[in-house]
This record gives structure tokens, C-alpha cells and sequence, in this order.
């Protein structure tokens, strides 16, 4: 009981930084529409993975010196940057595809679909290339975690932000995977992926105009 009222500080900005729409939402939307539930639950995979790596070097002190070094920062943003508008634009340049039931839809898809470690590696590296990720998780573990929080309850913070993380976007993978929402949303699917790659193409360049502080 001793850490709850700190553990429940850190649950509650982390739950509303996960849910506040950013490049993580983007990327999940647009493996939900373009491929399949399980390719969008498996990038939630990496997102969570993704979070762990955030953890581990604010644990041990890495993330400040990346803040504070300007070499550093500039080839995360710019690698991060370069990712974001990478699957932007490839979701830029898909194809309109012609009316069709939602079962040929499905089967098309199906066929499409990306491996499990491609789909965890794509979540992995859209979380974990983000400098503004790095910022909010050194500012949590040097702000609102105490120095004197013992090491494994620090690790038990991380793996409950890695969780919320899988959870949540694997809820909005499968709202968007959903039989009567894709059905509903068929005739609108194309301009919403292009939305979707403009949003991260956004993401991505404002990342690589982002400053350390």
C-alpha cells in the first residue's frame, strides 16, 4: 500500500497519454484496414514490447543522457521520422479495391496478411524509434517515480503500462476489425487508410522538427 497512491499517479497519465490519438493509433488503424485483426493485435504486441524498452533504459538512467545529447536525439527522431512516414506513405499508395462483400473482402485480405514477427516488429519500431515516447517515460521515471522505489517495483510499473498499451490498441484493433463495423464503414475504407497515411506522414514530420526540450 505504501507505493499505491505513486502507482496509481503513473497508471493514470500513462492510461491518458496511451489513449490520446497519436502515431500508435495511427499504425493500428491502418493494419486493421488494411490487413487483419490479427495483424493489428500482434502490432499491439510490439507496441507493448515497445514500452518495455522505454522502461528499461529510463530504469537505468540511458534515456536522460539520449535527452540530453543532441547526436543522439537528432538520429532517434530522424530514424523515427523516416519510419512513420515510410508506412504512411505505403499506406498512401494502396489501391482502391472494387465493391465487394465483406466475405471476399476478408479472403483478399487474408491472403495479404502479414507475418505475427513482422507485425510485432512494425509496432516494436513505431513505438520505440519515437523521441517523444523517450521524453514522457525519462520525465516519469525522474519526476513522479520516487529514487527510492525499489528497482522491482519499477519493473512491475513498466510491465503494467506494457499491458494497458497491448490492451487498449488491441480493443481498437478489434473495433475496427469488427464484422458490422468494417461493413459499415466498406465504402469509406479507402479514404480512411489515405487518411490514415497522411496522419502518419504528419506524425512523422513533426517528430523530425521535434526538440529535446
Amino acid at each position: 500500500m505504501q507505493y499505491l497512491p505513486e502507482f496509481l499517479a503513473i497508471a493514470s497519465i500513462h492510461l491518458l497519454a496511451v489513449i490520446s490519438p497519436g502515431p500508435d493509433f495511427a499504425m493500428i488503424v491502418q493494419k486493421s484496414l488494411s490487413y487483419s485483426r490479427k495483424a493489428a493485435v500482434f502490432s499491439a504486441v510490439g507496441l507493448g514490447l515497445g514500452i518495455l524498452l522505454h522502461v528499461s533504459y529510463s530504469i537505468l538512467g540511458l534515456g536522460w543522457l539520449i535527452t540530453q545529447s543532441m547526436i543522439a536525439f537528432t538520429v532517434l527522431k530522424i530514424l523515427g521520422a523516416s519510419y512513420l512516414i515510410f508506412i504512411g506513405i505505403k499506406s498512401l499508395a494502396a489501391k482502391k479495391e472494387p465493391q465487394q462483400t465483406l466475405e471476399i473482402s476478408e479472403k483478399r485480405e487474408s491472403h495479404k496478411n502479414l507475418s505475427s514477427l513482422r507485425c510485432i516488429f512494425s509496432g516494436f519500431m513505431t513505438n520505440a524509434l519515437n523521441p517523444k515516447a523517450t521524453i514522457f517515460f525519462v520525465s516519469i521515471f525522474s519526476q513522479v517515480i520516487d529514487e527510492a522505489t525499489p528497482f522491482s517495483i519499477k519493473i512491475f510499473y513498466g510491465i503494467e503500462m506494457s499491458l494497458v498499451t497491448f490492451l487498449w490498441f488491441s480493443l481498437i484493433a478489434y473495433v475496427f476489425t469488427d464484422k458490422r463495423f468494417k461493413s459499415w464503414i466498406a465504402k469509406w475504407k479507402h479514404s480512411i487508410e489515405r487518411i490514415t497515411g497522411i496522419a502518419l506522414i504528419a506524425f512523422g514530420l513533426k517528430l523530425g522538427f521535434s526538440k529535446a526540450h
